[in-house]
């Protein structure tokens, strides 16, 4: 993207493109007149008590500074946090849940596993459905399909009594095997709709029919649980942006990095529960093929957490079992790994006097002390401002001037305690959430099989570029690469992303020529499910529909996620998807089994309507190097050195200077570590090379 902010035009002529993406410190803004190419971008401050109040502030600050037309605005897509806030904080609807007799039990097991696995005194979390308002009643289907047992509408009558007694608002109902046949479960729902109209409905097999009754429950859990507050706040943004003229009707990002209309999220809040996540990634996967870059490392740090997640040839990675708080989540999502390490991650003393960081964080309100907003404990923010790295410059496009004072007040109270200086503390707290970070991207890097040697570490958001060149020479990194506006990557991510939506048929039949000859119908039947939701989305272009099977050997527990060319199953062609099964088996395991026995569990498939074709204006590279505006002091872990402090927009493409440094700019402060040699490339973004 260019440095250039568009100006009014108040013709009407414009066509102006806007994604936003609200954070647990600020809300992004990042706005594309098409006509023009150029680009305007704002950070707001969140209003935690007033959700979308923010969102109105942006767009008039858009409109007054930047010159955005709200009249004019033709594509507009949004990522909110408002579900996954609403299951972290626990502020969900009261919901029963309606099951089998005998399995009331289904979510309290779930699958036997304690949240840390090396620890003998942590607990599993209150599920989000008390056992008092579960209920089981006579009804069974077999796992082919047939029923055995009919529901009995007269038990389910005394269970919505009872749920309505208990105070429940909604009533989620999970059989078992409904994944093959939502009979039975949409007899239940008809039957609740009669007795008890005011309470909303789910059924498992309709949010999410997947074989395994413990993630097909809980996934309808997550999705009834946050039903009314996101229904209600989509409701409130669809009336906000006609009440500013708005024509577009909002897309919502979703967890698998695509696009869907509100009506639609509406309903399908599940589907948006990771919506800010992976449209960061989606974003910087789009960044990372404009500048050439196939593997990445992306870094998302904002207020509250670190993610990260990897981009390889070009494309973010899928998986399942994200967690949402400390619940899992079954649907397919862009695959993050968090941390609660962030720019506001308050850092404590524990009553054995050991100097931690997070994961509670301070977050807008009243935010770190620095902010000047009534926040006393000290933060990663703070301390990189008493370490001279911050508060040079107004920051979150002049809505933050740093208080110098405050942080050193702040980190102070801690070096007391520690009996330490006061900069030494702050460059601890920076090193303990750099440490924290490491241990996390070792991790996902052990999972995925990779040597992040290999790898650009792209950081974003707004502390993204804070700690992320750091980082990466801790991981032994060689390449760092910063956007010309880290700070609302994830808004960009929505206007670049694709219709998506994912679809689902459970097989679980053995990988022999019989069951592939009957693959073709479900094919067909999930190509028609994909193209009518296309449609629905009001995508008018072709559908880019893509295959794929969970799979595994037989006798293993869990399966992996295999692509598949639809000629295959076409032509029955058992030989080449089973080669596909193994080859996958080979690349994650090291190992496969050319003679083992194949299990086809799940057949998958993503329909995807592309997104408009967005150019951004590029520069021709002259090479030059800059020199600093001003010098700084800067603690760096020993002394205080006077270092370089440079203005983004100074720097042109071809502009070449060397670390220890500071790049100052609108939306975060990039650090630049001593050993590290920085260039600007024709699309503005600013690279880091280490020396060897």
């Amino acid at each position: 993207m260019d440095g250039t902010i568009a100006s009014g035009t108040g013709s009407g002529t414009a066509d102006w493109k806007v994604g936003v993406d609200i954070g647990g410190t600020f809300i992004d803004f990042c706005a594309l007149e098409t006509q023009s190419g150029r680009v305007a971008s704002l950070k707001v401050l969140t209003t935690p008590d007033d959700p979308g109040a923010e969102l109105l502030t942006g767009l008039r600050l858009l409109a007054e500074r930047e010159g955005l037309d709200p009249t004019a605005v033709t594509r507009f897509v949004h990522g909110t946090t408002v579900g996954i806030n609403t299951i972290i904080q626990r502020r969900g609807v009261d919901l029963a849940l309606i099951t089998n007799a005998g399995f009331e039990d289904v979510i309290e097991l779930a699958r036997l596993r304690m949240p840390n696995v090396y620890s003998l005194f942590c607990s599993r979390p209150d599920q989000l459905v008390p056992r008092d308002r579960v209920f089981g009643i006579p009804a069974r289907m077999r796992a082919d399909g047939t029923e055995t047992v009919a529901p009995d509408m007269t038990a389910v009558a005394g269970a919505v009594a009872l749920a309505k007694a208990r105070g429940a608002s909604g009533i989620i109902v999970s059989f078992l095997h409904s994944w093959r046949d939502g009979a039975q479960e949409n007899a239940v729902k008809d039957e609740i709709a009669r007795l008890a109209p005011d309470l909303f409905v789910f059924t498992s097999s309709e949010v999410w029919p997947v074989i395994r009754e413990y993630e097909r429950t809980t996934t309808a859990i997550l999705n009834g649980y946050v039903h009314p507050r996101v229904s209600a706040y989509l409701t409130a943004l669809e009336g906000n942006l006609a009440s500013l003229g708005v024509p577009a009707k909002p897309m919502l990002t979703k967890s698998n990095g695509g696009l869907m209309n509100a009506v639609e999220g509406k309903r399908s809040c599940v589907n948006m529960l990771l919506s800010g996540t992976a449209s960061g990634v989606i974003g910087a996967a789009w960044l990372a093929r404009q500048a050439g870059e196939n593997r990445v490392l992306t870094l998302d740090i904002g207020g509250t957490s670190a993610d990260f997640a990897l981009i390889i040839d070009g494309e973010a990675q899928f998986g399942t079992g994200e967690l949402i708080g400390e619940f899992p989540l079954y649907i397919p999502s862009v695959s993050v790994s968090s941390i609660g390490i962030g720019g506001g991650s308050i850092a404590q003393v524990d009553e054995r006097g050991v100097l931690r960081v997070g994961p509670e964080s301070a977050g807008s309100t009243p935010g770190p002390a620095c902010y000047g907003r009534g926040g006393v404990q000290a933060t990663v923010t703070d301390a990189m401002v008493v370490c001279g790295w911050l508060g040079h410059s107004q920051m979150a496009y002049g809505q933050l001037q740093m208080d110098v004072d405050l942080a050193r007040a702040a980190v102070g109270r801690l070096a007391e305690r520690l009996g330490r200086p006061v900069q030494e503390t702050a460059h601890a707290i920076v090193e303990i959430a750099i440490s924290e970070m490491f241990v996390e991207v070792e991790k996902l890097t052990s999972r995925a099989g990779v040597d992040l040697r290999d790898f650009v570490l792209m950081p974003f958001g707004g502390g993204g570029p804070m700690l992320g060149a750091m980082l990466a020479q801790e991981m032994g990194m060689k390449q760092v690469m910063a956007p010309r506006r880290p700070g609302v990557v994830s808004a960009l991510g929505g206007l670049v992303a694709d219709l998506r939506g994912d679809f689902v048929r459970t097989v679980f039949a053995p990988l022999v020529p019989r069951t592939v000859a009957g693959l073709a119908g479900t094919v067909e039947t999930l190509g028609g499910e994909g193209r009518d939701w296309l449609v629905a989305q009001g995508h008018k272009g072709a559908a880019d529909l893509r295959f794929s099977a969970d799979m595994r050997y037989f006798g293993q527990s869990y399966e992996i996620e295999v692509p598949l060319d639809a000629a295959w199953i076409a032509r029955a062609d058992l030989a080449a998807i089973a080669t596909a099964f193994h080859e996958m088996h080979d690349r994650i395991y090291d190992f496969h089994d050319a003679e083992g026995e194949i299990e086809l569990v799940n057949l998958r498939l993503s329909a995807i309507g592309a997104g408009p074709v967005l150019h951004f204006p590029e520069a021709p590279e002259v090479t030059a190097t800059v020199e600093p505006a001003r010098q700084v002091p800067v603690f760096t872990g020993q002394a205080v050195e006077t270092i370089g402090l440079y203005q983004r927009e100074d720097l042109q493409p071809g502009a070449e200077f060397s670390g220890p440094a500071i790049v100052a700019q609108e939306d975060t402060t990039f650090v630049v570590p001593k050993g590290a040699r920085a260039s600007v490339d024709r699309h503005l973004n600013l690279h880091l090379r280490f020396a060897e």
